[in-house]
């Protein structure tokens, strides 16, 4: 995840100036850019060792670079693509913005599994110590918690059920327990399905002891790690979990994207909230009032509802592919800035 720069200094060529500088300008100016850039010596500090005027050696660098003396390279490892990651995040006004190179040969099949890895590192960035995490249902952050390695002492909670009561044990509640682990903090999952088949026996689960607990959290949370689906088959959950006649009447309204249970028509506004009352999921106010939210989703097939989501202000960065990035960014018009958190409804 972190940038390195590589400095060289070569006092062999001249560079692009058609004035060659004389042998001794070359070792002095070497020797400055040495200083200066590998050693961290200040211009003051280089300018007393030297005997010149700061200024002098503020000139004396600055020729270095122009007469290729001294050459910059700023890398990142392979697999980031800086330059789609600062474009997308200028397009979005995202805080964090990280573009995967999609793997070479696997389909358009969404959310790579190296998206888990990187958004694990990212974690471990944005993390504090004493922070709350939460964790919401997706295959992404069931990768990016097998992937954790660091992260500061914090709280864990669940912020949704999972997609199946009988797999908890390999999904969200898993990742939940896998990320205490590794902070060395408290776990608060949830032992309850995502959808329920009405909304009493959601409210009734929301009440049992272990489930309520984890709810209070909620409103703590401080970074939470989210997944986006598209409102088709095999690629949300919650469209899978529901039958073909509730397909239906959501897609009439107009849905394009789904996140933790909540429906997003292609503007980034909500639609279908019912559903929300079946569900056992945080609130999309009380995502929105959470400074850090990180969705993963990455994959062409996915750039749509990516899109909606983040036009909806309730994401603030975002862990995606190349695959997905392109198409982002040529899409639609050019959105708000996803930092502006306010309900594109207006309620």
């Amino acid at each position: 995840m972190n940038s390195s720069e590589e400095i060289a200094v070569s006092g062999m060529s001249a560079g692009r100036s058609a004035v060659r500088m004389g042998p001794a300008e070359l070792v002095q100016a070497a020797a400055m850019a040495r200083r200066f850039y590998l050693e961290g010596k200040s211009k003051i500090q280089i300018a007393e060792e030297f005997g010149v005027s700061r200024f002098k050696v503020a000139r004396v660098l600055e020729t270095a670079l122009e007469r290729d003396l001294v050459r910059i390279e700023i890398r990142v490892p392979a697999e980031l693509d800086a330059e789609r990651s600062d474009a997308l995040r200028a397009r979005y006004g995202l805080r964090h913005a990280v573009v995967v190179e999609s793997p070479a040969d696997v389909d358009e099949s969404p959310d790579p599994e190296n998206l888990g890895e990187v958004a694990a590192d990212l974690l471990g960035e944005l993390v504090t110590e004493g922070d709350v995490l939460g964790l919401a249902w997706g295959r992404s952050t069931i990768h990016m918690a097998a992937a954790l390695d660091r992260l500061p002492p914090c709280t864990v909670v669940q912020l949704t059920g999972v997609y199946d009561a009988g797999t908890a044990e390999r999904g969200s509640v898993e990742a939940v327990r896998r990320a205490a682990q590794v902070s060395g903090g408290d776990a608060h999952p949830i032992y309850a399905p995502m959808l329920l088949p009405d909304a009493a026996t959601a409210a009734a689960l929301r009440n049992q002891t272990g489930i309520a607990r984890a709810f209070e959290y909620f409103d703590k949370v401080t970074v939470a790690c989210v997944s986006i689906g598209s409102w088709e088959r095999g690629i949300s959950t919650v469209h899978d979990m529901l039958s073909d006649e509730e397909r239906g009447h959501y897609a009439s309204l107009g849905v394009a994207a789904e996140m933790s249970a909540h429906l997003f028509d292609g503007e980034g506004r909500r639609v279908g909230r019912d559903l929300g009352e079946r569900c056992i999921t945080v609130k999309a106010d009380q995502l929105r009032r959470i400074p850090e939210v990180v969705a993963i989703a990455g994959g062409a097939r996915k750039a749509t509802a990516i899109d909606a989501v983040l036009r909806s202000g309730l994401v603030t960065s975002l862990v995606t592919d190349t695959s997905a990035a392109d198409v982002l960014m040529t899409t639609g018009s050019t959105p708000k800035s996803a930092l502006n958190r306010e309900d594109p409804d207006g309620v």
